[in-house]
């Protein structure tokens, strides 16, 4: 990407343009985690960090830009710094009441007060409560202070059908029904006024670029970065907040598994901007602190099956100990294959599910379900083992588990290193009653963060996104 021109002035004539510059900090704190903080100050100013550690040494700001300088905003005015400043005012607000939950203070959940508008038709008196978050009154508390104040731009440029539309009936749905719910029901999240924005949205979709600009078997994503590339280049060009932040504060959304390769059209949007992505693989350049891992949820015909609308009841016998059937994909799946293809009655495993047999069927007749990563480390059998109400088993390298810095996966998901694979039925079998019974009560509970709802409803999987995001907005401090 071109990096805007740097004006040069005098000292004397730089200090009487101050009170128009925006600089951009950055703080480079780990990501908010949901446990325990101490000894943080009460009138200042921070990034949330690690939780379950005490703020230190956590404090330095760095400017976007080089040697620290300060990048004057051709664009802006007085009007657009008030409201910069007033945006990191209200921020500021929520990290002193997310800091005042983390640390237990008196009276702190008789302050936690719903938002007084509803637009989606939710619980508007749901509580998180239990194992299956980290820390559930500081969740509650930091999804109060999002609904009460962010506000999300969707950046008008660009044409149907690659900008402003997704896929919304493949394994790619949740790319499209964020984009749709973004661009047509946000609600109180969106706002028209991009001075009023906390992050800005770049509504592309990365499947579509794959069906229009792809060349089949080429195994070329230059077309893919190439769009990316003139996108960012011409939000930059039209609109001032690109330049403003180096991208910093805007976030792409991708579930196709080549979202990662369109990212690198722009430096920038790699390294700096959210990044919400499916695969979501360390070992690619995924960046926990920056990136949010985005749940793969697969709509057949755009619906989610009306078999898991409706699970079993528990007192139901589940038959099988484990289940899984998929094709030979990547590294991990053929060595399940081969330790437990047709070896066990118990682990029904397949490659290929013989016609009279139903799937999902046999995931609500089975106590786990086998979740292995394919050519890229997401997988849509982990939600549709929790709408089964199946114990999700995660066989997994390098993957950042969705909404990890809220949800205590270990309360309703077992998590197997792929190098024990043959061991599986006696690592499962060695789960007792009462733990089995903890983890399904787990994936009940956890359930309406992983539902897609038409329109979105509180809580729901849409607003779960939302709230990574804002965690990671809450990151960047404007001043």
């Amino acid at each position: 990407m071109e990096i805007p021109r740097k004006y040069r002035f005098s000292p004397i004539f730089s200090l009487i343009l101050l009170p128009f510059v925006i600089v951009v900090v950055l703080r480079r704190g780990q990501l908010l985690e949901f446990a325990t903080i101490a000894g943080s100050k009460p009138g200042y100013s921070v990034p949330l960090n690690r939780l379950r550690t005490k703020l230190s040494g956590e404090n330095q700001l760095l400017a976007v830009g080089n040697s620290g300088e300060l990048h004057r905003n051709k664009f802006g005015d007085r009007t657009s710094t008030r409201k910069v400043g007033k945006v990191e005012q209200r921020l500021a607000g929520a990290r002193a009441a997310m800091r005042k939950a983390a640390s237990g203070s008196e009276g702190e959940r008789s302050n936690l007060t719903v938002a007084t508008t509803t637009h989606d038709g939710g619980d508007r008196h749901y509580v998180p409560a239990g194992a299956i978050y980290r820390n559930a009154r500081l969740f509650y508390r930091s999804y109060l202070e999002m609904e009460k104040i962010f506000k999300v731009y969707v950046y008008p440029d660009g044409d149907l059908p690659i900008v402003h539309d997704g896929p919304c009936k493949d394994i790619y749905s949740i790319e499209g029904r964020f984009l749709h719910e973004m661009e047509h029901s946000a609600g109180r999240f969106r706002t028209n006024d991009p001075n009023d924005a906390h992050v800005f949205f770049l509504p592309f979709s990365v499947t579509w670029m794959v069906k229009y600009l792809y060349t089949p078997l080429s195994y070329n994503v230059t077309p893919l970065k190439q769009f990316v590339s003139d996108y960012v280049r011409v939000i930059s060009t039209r609109h001032p907040f690109w330049n403003r932040t180096h991208g910093a504060d805007h976030f792409m959304l991708a579930c196709h598994d080549w979202g990662p390769h369109a990212s690198q059209g722009n430096s920038f949007l790699y390294n700096t901007s959210i990044r919400v992505l499916c695969n979501a693989n360390t070992s690619e350049g995924f960046k926990p602190r920056t990136d949010v891992s985005l749940p793969e949820i697969h709509l057949y015909g755009g619906e989610v099956s009306p078999k898991l609308l409706s699970p079993p009841p528990d007192n139901t016998p589940r038959h099988y100990l484990a289940f899984f059937a998929g094709g030979l994909h990547g590294p991990i799946r053929p060595n399940l294959l081969h330790h437990w293809k047709n070896h066990d009655d118990e682990i029904r495993v397949y490659e290929y599910l013989p016609k009279d047999l139903d799937y999902y069927s046999l995931m609500q007749n089975s106590k786990f379900c086998l979740c292995p990563s394919g050519h890229e480390v997401a997988s849509p059998r982990i939600v549709e083992a929790i709408y089964a109400e199946c114990v999700p088993v995660i066989l997994s390298k390098y993957y950042v588990l969705p909404f990890s810095d809220v949800l205590q996966w270990e309360a309703f998901s077992v998590q197997v290193d792929v190098s024990d694979i043959p061991r599986l039925k006696e690592i499962l079998s060695a789960i007792s009653d009462d733990k089995y019974r903890m983890l399904k009560e787990g994936v009940k509970a956890v359930r309406r963060h992983f539902t897609l709802n038409r329109p979105a409803k509180r809580f729901d999987v849409f607003h779960m996104i939302l709230h990574s995001i804002w965690l990671r907005r809450l990151n960047i401090e404007l001043r």
